[in-house]
């Protein structure tokens, strides 16, 4: 073998390793990350059912309270089935399209909204106030949006690494060939008005 076929034997495999070894890298680095963000995601959703499952035993607690006003909890029972609604698409394709994330965040707000307008009410009967299996629920309620807020913050996070290094030198050029696999991901957004302090006592 001559040295001439040697030279561009060592030429093409140096040129191999230059190109596929960080391609190899940056997609193993991508793929750890978006499943971090998929499984960030499960937690979001884990909160937010876990909300949905209070909410029927809420809404009969105070349905006992007799002159209990009755459009307040149908409120919050048709905001919750609003949130059901919602046809949630696959993890990949929810992370990965704002409209999408951002529809489905609005749904959750709503309810939100809904179970706060109830709450408030609340304080105007003693016998609610006083009733355990209502306190004790209200309690579970308030450390469940707890727990949404930041199991979102969490999601953010994944999402915000994950877009990072896909922008990054030399990932950007690789992340493109992959299509929609790794399309940059969507993020929670405050809702409008959130910069205005809360009015809402629990």
């Amino acid at each position: 073998m001559n040295r001439s076929l040697v030279g561009c034997l060592v030429a093409i495999v140096i040129l191999v390793l230059v190109v596929v070894a960080p391609a190899i890298g940056a997609y193993n680095n991508l793929v750890t990350l978006d499943q971090a963000v998929q499984a960030q995601w499960g937690q979001v959703q884990n909160v937010y059912q876990r909300r949905a499952d209070l909410i029927p035993n809420l809404v009969a607690t105070v349905k006992g309270v007799a002159n209990f006003e009755k459009s307040t909890y149908i409120a919050v029972a048709e905001a919750r089935a609003k949130v059901g609604q919602v046809q949630v698409p696959s993890a990949q394709a929810i992370t990965s399209n704002q409209q999408t994330l951002s529809q489905y965040q609005s749904a959750q707000d709503g309810l939100t909204a809904a179970l706060s307008r109830l709450l408030v009410v609340v304080e105007r009967y003693p016998e609610l106030k006083a009733n355990e299996n209502f306190l004790t629920l209200q309690s579970q309620l308030e450390g469940t949006e707890n727990r949404i807020a930041v199991e979102r913050m969490r999601y953010n996070e994944d999402a915000q690494a994950f877009n990072t290094a896909r922008q990054t030198f030399p990932t950007v050029l690789y992340a493109n060939l992959f299509g929609s696999r790794f399309a940059p991901k969507a993020y929670f957004q405050a809702q409008a008005g959130a910069q205005n302090a809360p009015k809402v006592n629990f």
